[in-house]
């Protein structure tokens, strides 16, 4: 569904989805990155747990929140990516329960 242009491809970077290493390239955002990878799903809604994915891509939607170098609730649409990133999928609100 989502393709690279051929005159767009930048430089190859790599960076981690969940533990497994990705590659993206130079002037990604981390949605588009995801998306260019074959990721379809990069959080669940925190209501009813719903698979979502990058919509709008241009910061209206929401849909594209995930964790990114452990900081919760990142527009993955609005994010630069960088080479060593680590991106998260987000489950729920994104924050973590403190431990009891």
């Amino acid at each position: 569904m989502f393709q690279r242009l051929p005159d767009l491809a930048g430089t190859p970077l790599s960076f981690t989805l969940d533990g497994r290493t990705v590659e993206g390239r130079e002037g990604d955002t981390v949605a588009s990155a995801l998306l260019a990878a074959g990721v379809e799903t990069c959080r669940t809604s925190a209501v009813g747990g719903e698979p979502r994915a990058p919509y709008c891509l241009m910061g209206v939607c929401f849909e594209c929140l995930v964790t990114v170098d452990g900081v919760g609730n990142q527009q993955g649409c609005l994010v630069p990516l960088r080479s060593g990133m680590s991106v998260e999928t987000q489950i729920g609100h994104g924050k973590r329960e403190l431990a009891r």
